[in-house]
């Protein structure tokens, strides 16, 4: 039986944190902080303004986030048959669960699917200084405890007296972490947290991952942020030695060079109006092992739509094998993974006006890399486009409607054309309490230009999901 639950041992040290007197309590204030429930909504980088709780001492705040789907989906493709191997006469074009109707292969994937949980611990240090420590206890990818990142922010200096310049100006941000890149990273469904999220599932082109670094914040005129890191460009750490010459059969040697981001947000409030513009880069000139567009732990809220039957098993984005397909193993479903693995160059420009309750987000991205046994210059590219309207009604916008179009172009790994894929949800949620979510999407989503030998070759999904996520 898979482990949904974190050990008998972390149960007992949760028990144990939340037994003692020291100052510990499920809502303890916390400075420079995004709240974990329907407050965060909306909500960026935490803002350097306005008025923050007083430091009397060492916080705990302890937090979770829980969500459960059920999903009635449809998927199809039109790919002809093609054997696995010479010897192997299996269909590998055949998809998850599909039998066969006429030259189509249908399957309707109904069910509860894996339950996913976050566990996360937010620390005030000091004056200014906070700790944050983000774990998953459940996930698709992932049904053991797994721990996500740990990060330092630094909002103010008390060691050195509290100088005013960095208290207004300066953030310093240090440990593992979501790299600020873009703000769609900002309302992504990340495994059981999908509060801030207005649709179940996240962009076909999932820009996130975690990795060791620092980043820099610039706050030098009301509404301006400007965003300057580095990290370690993969969401593994290891030390260990590389050699300048590239192994058999691939161009580059195996490299672990760092990333570099920059980004610039001016976001601005006129009584009931307001709008937020950002322009993001992210940049890695050889890693072995990048994961910017790898990176979720967590999964895909679509379970097992468009996925083969049998398929290719990755690990760290690198072809191992063949095997059947699995929630685990095929964790990314729906979504188009570029492997980037050894370069990636990407940028990512934002939107985001609301008006009372009607709200709009609009993303713009252009991404480009290659594998390290891909020649230099022969990078792929992909862009996306996405636009989502949000309508929040009710004294505390505790119900909402939205619809949400995206769209990608580019080749991928061992093709020589450029294919699309286009999906289009349509939600409604109702928020009971501040920390309870209840969502219902129809999704429709479809891929054009793949090559009849490809198994997404004329493939479609539709149907509907409805999810149920607590997060305080």
């Amino acid at each position: 039986m898979q482990n949904y639950f974190p050990t008998r041992q972390m149960l007992i040290l949760m028990l144990s944190f939340m037994a003692t007197g020291i100052s510990i309590a499920q809502q303890a204030p916390i400075q420079y902080f995004r709240p974990w429930d329907q407050n965060g909504i909306n909500i960026f980088e935490p803002s350097k303004e306005g008025d923050q709780p007083a430091f009397d001492g060492l916080k705990i705040r302890i937090g979770a986030a829980f969500t459960q789907d059920f999903q009635s989906i449809t998927h199809s493709n039109k790919a002809v048959y093609f054997p696995e191997s010479p010897n192997n006469p299996v269909n590998k074009n055949l998809l998850f669960g599909a039998g066969t109707d006429g030259d189509t292969t249908i399957a309707n994937l109904v069910g509860v699917t894996t339950a996913m949980a976050n566990l996360n611990l937010d620390v005030q240090l000091a004056d200014g200084i906070r700790l944050g420590v983000e774990t998953y206890m459940s996930t698709r990818h992932h049904p053991e405890f797994w721990v996500k990142g740990g990060y330092l922010q630094v909002d103010k200096l008390p060691m050195f007296g509290n100088p005013e310049w960095f208290s207004k100006y300066v953030r310093i941000k240090v440990g593992e972490f979501t790299p600020n890149y873009g703000d769609m990273h900002f309302r992504r469904s990340d495994a059981g947290n999908c509060i801030y999220n207005p649709f179940v599932e996240n962009y076909i082109l999932d820009a996130f991952t975690t990795e060791t670094g620092g980043e820099v914040y610039l706050f030098p005129l009301k509404g301006l942020t400007l965003v300057a890191g580095v990290t370690n460009g993969s969401v593994h750490g290891d030390v260990v030695p590389y050699s300048n010459i590239p192994p058999p059969g691939f161009s580059d040697p195996f490299e672990k060079k760092p990333s570099i981001l920059f980004k610039a947000t001016y976001d601005k409030t006129m009584e009931d109006l307001r709008f937020r513009i950002s322009a993001s880069s992210y940049n890695n000139a050889g890693n072995y092992s990048n994961s910017m567009y790898l990176g979720d732990r967590g999964g895909s809220h679509y379970s097992m739509v468009m996925e083969q039957a049998r398929s290719v098993i990755y690990v760290e984005g690198v072809p191992t094998g063949i095997g059947p397909s699995t929630p685990a193993n095929n964790k990314d479903s729906g979504r188009i993974i570029p492997v980037f693995n050894h370069q990636v160059k990407s940028l990512m420009l934002n939107g985001f006006v609301k008006y009372k309750g009607l709200e709009f987000f609009g993303t713009y991205e252009q991404a480009e890399g290659r594998m390290n046994f891909e020649l230099e210059g022969s990078t792929r590219k992909f862009t996306q486009l996405a636009g989502e309207v949000v309508y929040r009604f009710l004294p505390r916008e505790q119900l909402f409607i939205g619809a949400r179009y995206n769209t990608v172009s580019g080749t991928q790994l061992f093709q020589n054309n450029e294919v699309t894929v286009n999906r289009m949800t349509m939600s409604a949620g109702w928020f009971p309490t501040e920390n309870i979510l209840l969502k219902a999407e129809f999704v429709t989503q479809n891929y054009e230009d793949y090559t009849p030998y490809d198994y997404q070759y004329e493939g479609e999904f539709r149907g509907m999901t409805i999810q149920a996520v607590v997060g305080f």
